[in-house]
């Protein structure tokens, strides 16, 4: 047995989940927020059977893009110590998903 843990935009997050359950898989969500642009995640938590792990890969592939999107940059520390503000916007990659598929040594279900 394996277990999903697919960490997803908020805006892809319940596309992914109405998929996977409709192929049968049972998820638990997790409201996250991410490190690096403070955004609102899920993160799935699905355990499978080793031989569907691949089928739970692609449902969540299929399920979550990930897009260009402009956001303003925000000053770090050391450039607002040195009076520079940044107000040029950063293009950055959001939406896909990051995905770890942990082996599990025993399972119950109570």
């Amino acid at each position: 047995m394996k277990l999903i843990f697919a960490i997803v935009s908020h805006d892809d997050s319940q596309r992914v989940i109405r998929e996977l359950t409709h192929e049968g898989f049972q998820v638990t969500k997790l409201a996250t927020t991410g490190g690096f642009l403070m955004a609102g995640n899920a993160t799935i938590i699905c355990g499978v059977e080793d031989n569907k792990v691949d089928e739970a890969l692609a449902v969540i592939h299929k399920s979550s893009r990930s897009r260009r999107q402009t956001i303003p940059m925000r000053p770090d520390t050391s450039t607002a110590m040195a009076g520079y503000h940044p107000s040029v916007p950063v293009e950055v990659t959001v939406g896909g998903a990051t995905v770890f598929v942990l082996s599990v040594d025993r399972f119950e279900k109570m």
